[in-house]
């Protein structure tokens, strides 16, 4: 059984596991990334331009095939479809239950990427109307920060991201550190001044959104396909193969294993911590073990 040794062991290449890939490597730790599923290749895997006469249900998809092999992720229609379906689980490979009464719709990716490849890239801050409204209410608990704690957060996530939109003022919809806006049509820019002229208390604005409107740390701005979730060839909307992941890889203290199915942690009894994770990997089911210092799940 092999052994490796890492400072840190992040679980999952998502877009938090990618941000903790880009935040230990940076300060200096040698960071590995355990990915269950395949590797992805973007000059190969993205599909965001090919025509739909290439595909042999023109993008609709088999819907009987689907519906055998995926038939909770295709309730995420947008985004589930002949072109990019390959980016979601097989339910009928990768079952679970729920209790009665309690099902929910699962929604995986099992890749290099995670769902970070076929996210919404709607992207909002919570304000102090979100952070106190169970105070106020008088239900659940109550948040332990406020919007001033994490403000600085927000602002160091989205400088790096890229969000673009427009700045309103508005104290229920925190202003960010934003690109500029994306221009909204004629028919947008025509609601919006009739909404203004009849409502004063109603205010219409571009979604705040993921996707670049200019160049930023090297990617190039949206080119407006409107496909995102089949991939970017340009890098233009935030994931963790676009961002992330890349900017772990360049502090040379990155490694990322795809195929790798967690298995368990392993528990040091003497220590009173995790020591290490056992792995198996899914081409050749050998069992691996990696051990760190710091593991991030």
């Amino acid at each position: 059984m092999a052994t490796n040794t890492y400072d840190a062991i992040i679980v999952g290449s998502g877009i938090t596991g990618g941000w903790a890939a880009k935040e230990l490597t940076e300060k200096g730790l040698n960071t590995m990334v355990l990915e269950a599923g395949r590797s992805i290749v973007p000059e190969r895997d993205y599909v965001e331009h090919v025509p739909v006469w290439e595909l042999k249900f023109r993008g609709w998809d088999n819907r009987a095939e689907r519906e055998r092999t995926q038939h909770i992720q295709r309730e995420c229609y947008y985004a589930c479809d002949e072109y990019s379906n390959k980016f979601f689980v097989n339910d009928a490979d990768n079952p679970y239950t729920s209790d009665p009464g309690k099902h929910f719709s699962w929604i995986r990716g099992r890749q290099v990427g995670g769902k970070s490849i076929t996210w919404g890239r709607q992207s909002y801050r919570w304000s102090d109307l979100d952070f106190e409204a169970n105070l106020k209410d008088g239900v659940a608990v109550d948040w332990p920060i406020r919007y001033a704690d994490i403000a600085p957060w927000y602002d160091y996530v989205e400088e790096f991201a890229g969000i673009s939109g427009q700045a309103e003022g508005l104290p229920q919809l925190p202003d960010g550190k934003f690109l500029p806006p994306m221009e909204m049509t004629c028919v947008e820019q025509d609601f919006r001044d009739a909404l203004a002229k009849h409502f004063d208390d109603r205010i219409m604005t571009i979604g705040r959104s993921a996707v670049l409107t200019r160049v930023h740390k090297g990617r190039a701005a949206c080119h407006y396909c409107g496909v995102c979730h089949r991939g970017c060839i340009t890098q233009s909307y935030f994931s963790s193969l676009n961002s992330t992941l890349p900017a772990a890889q360049k502090t040379g203290r990155f490694t990322i294993r795809p195929y790798s199915v967690v298995h368990s942690l392993i528990f040091d009894p003497q220590a009173r911590r995790i020591s290490g994770v056992r792995v198996i990997d899914a081409q050749t089911k050998n069992a691996l073990e990696f051990k760190a210092r710091v593991f991030f799940l």
